[in-house]
């Protein structure tokens, strides 16, 4: 039996928050001209790489950064690829939430008025069971948070275990498997490799 597909994750580019390290959800704000080059940039990476599935975040960063990296006429919406949101900590730093909650983090603290770290897996895990019959390779374009989650769901631990896995803007990671095992073949990887040059990427 052939295992299920690769998964690729790729996250948006960079935003005005992603930058100031403020928390962004569901406020649907667009690309630094920065992130706009570094999304062009991993088209040129992929260089063409077809995928059975494409699937983006609706939300306009995630979105643009698909459409410019090539995908965006392929690319379906999936809604449960939005960010976790953050409720009444939209917008703020951890540095600004941790002046009103002493050592809040959001792995272990949560949010006020947003999603706990488990409903957000329960995205997480739906994404997964969609990609799972895709019969090939699939691309998820999406946000830093979501996509942690639903690394940590893909290895079977839980939500919350996605603080173990930094992913930068505009950075790609495949999750794949070693034999019948779950495991992350690439990550956090910055489209700088030009394919063919070492990238290991093939149709």
């Amino acid at each position: 039996m052939s295992l299920p597909s690769n998964l690729w994750l790729i996250r948006h580019g960079e935003t005005e928050w992603s930058r100031s390290g403020a928390h962004t959800g569901r406020t649907d704000i667009p690309l630094t001209p920065t992130g706009r080059a570094r999304a062009a940039a991993i088209g040129a990476y992929l260089g063409g790489k077809q995928f059975a599935l494409l699937l983006t975040s609706p939300l306009q960063r995630a979105r643009e950064t698909c459409r410019l990296a090539g995908y965006g006429s392929a690319a379906q919406l999936e809604p449960n690829l939005m960010e976790w949101d953050y409720g009444a900590y939209e917008g703020r730093t951890s540095e600004e939430i941790r002046k009103e909650v002493p050592g809040w983090n959001i792995w272990t603290s949560g949010v006020s008025g947003g999603e706990t770290v488990e409903q957000v897996g329960a995205r997480a895990r739906l994404v997964i069971d969609r990609a799972a019959g895709a019969g090939g390779d699939v691309a998820l374009f999406a946000h830093g948070h979501i996509l942690r989650i639903l690394t940590a769901c893909w290895l079977g631990l839980t939500p919350a275990a996605g603080r173990l896995f930094a992913f930068d803007t505009a950075c790609l990671s495949v999750l794949g498997y070693e034999r019948e095992t779950r495991v992350i073949q690439r990550w956090n990887q910055p489209p700088g490799t030009p394919h063919g040059a070492g990238s290991g990427i093939s149709d």
